[in-house]
């Protein structure tokens, strides 16, 4: 059996460019207009470089834009989730003429991400975006806070990308691009694929999610954010750390791959885990494990929202499908890991940490059940904020308080 095919049909679109090419571009986009990228942006626009946004060219036009938030779909009618846009500041705006092409700038260091042929500009009902994607307008969820910070004039068109941001020099191997993830999967003969997707580190319900999975699939790709989270959340490097010794310790080998992509969470629930399958399949898996209150925040979204979304869309919208797993914890009564759906006994016999609590126990240095998280990767967690205390003492030293 094959894997599964990039979505829309046509094979991968990578827009990245080499070579000479490359040179010759790279040259040109320094005489350009120039417009800096949010980070966001820049994690779509790597995304695209590597063809893990097939079959996109660019950023969405109006007509997208609006067929995407109203309809889950491209205007061409092929199924896509959540708008991938560019936006800038009207005076920005005023100054870029149709036709032309404009150089997007990194945020980070100033360098050139990508070249874009300007083929309209058009303002947006955001307000109205927030409340399709996100189903709320309230300022404090943070994909909302994205938006509405965004400029007031989206740019449309073609892309030309230059450079990965600097994401396969922060984390070398683990940055994989979807022709490099599929070439892995076919060497160890694996056509079923789940990903499981993380913005935190594994521990043991994730560990159990993953396994179940295996049971099912040939493989899986635990596939990590590299992007920006919300504040609180661990660290990229910290994160594929306690992954790494989780998975060297207690997996079988080659039943499961790290990999790691450059998006920012925007933290959509639904509608993210729907984007979260359709670039997973891009990647070659042919299955995403989605558990309790995937990609959400707070309590925007019900536990299993993510679930029920899989079952409204058009049947063939995605080939990659969704691996539903209800809530995982461990049960002192069963004596060992479970979920709803396969334990009889009630809350008091079971160990239920939130990621709140478990990072106040990890800051604190409180002990952590060993039935909760592994300890080599509870070893990573406790040096990761052990560090961020000294940093407060520091802080102390120099302002006389905390900034924290």
């Amino acid at each position: 059996m094959a894997l599964v095919n990039p979505h829309g049909g046509e094979g991968l679109k990578p827009l990245l460019l080499e070579g000479e090419a490359h040179r010759a571009e790279l040259a040109r986009a320094k005489t350009l207009s120039r417009i800096t990228v949010s980070s966001r942006e820049k994690g779509d626009i790597v995304m695209l470089a590597q063809g893990g946004f097939t079959p996109l060219e660019g950023f969405m036009t109006h007509a997208d834009w609006a067929s995407v938030c109203d309809g889950m779909k491209l205007a061409s009618g092929l199924f896509w989730p959540i708008p991938i846009t560019l936006s800038t500041d009207s005076a920005s705006a005023e100054n870029l003429k149709i036709g032309n092409d404009v150089a997007l700038i990194d945020p980070d260091d100033g360098s050139i991400l990508a070249t874009l042929k300007l083929t309209e500009k058009y303002a947006i009902d955001k307000a109205h975006e927030c409340a399709m994607v996100f189903k709320t307008n309230d300022p404090e969820h943070p994909g909302v806070k994205m938006v509405m910070e965004q400029g007031e004039v989206n740019l449309a068109g073609s892309l030309k990308v230059l450079s990965l941001g600097g994401f396969p020099q922060t984390y070398g191997e683990l940055f994989m691009s979807p022709k490099e993830t599929r070439a892995l999967f076919e060497s160890y003969g694996w056509s079923k694929v789940a990903a499981f997707q993380t913005r935190n580190p594994m521990h043991r319900s994730h560990e159990y999610l993953a396994k179940v999975a295996i049971e099912i699939c040939d493989g899986v790709m635990i596939h990590s954010l590299l992007g920006n989270l919300k504040p609180g959340d661990i660290p990229a490097d910290v994160r594929t750390r306690a992954i790494g010794v989780l998975t060297e310790n207690y997996f079988v080998k080659k039943t499961v791959v790290q990999a790691g992509y450059p998006l920012d969470m925007r933290y959509a629930g639904p509608r993210e885990a729907l984007l979260h399958a359709l670039f997973r399949q891009n990647y070659g898996c042919s299955h995403l494990i989605v558990g309790r209150d995937h990609a959400g925040v707070g309590s925007y979204y019900g536990p299993f929202d993510a679930h029920h979304i899989f079952d409204q869309i058009p049947k063939g919208s995605l080939e990659t499908q969704a691996l539903k797993i209800d809530w995982t914890f461990w049960c002192y009564q069963c004596g060992g890991m479970a979920s709803a759906r396969t334990c009889p006994h009630g809350d008091e016999h079971r160990l239920l940490l939130s990621g709140t609590k478990l990072r106040k126990m990890l800051s604190e240095g409180s002990e952590v059940p060993a039935e909760f998280s592994r300890p080599e990767v509870l070893e990573v967690l406790r040096a990761y904020y052990a560090g961020l205390a000294e940093e407060d003492k520091v802080e102390v030293k120099l302002t006389g308080h905390s900034a924290r």
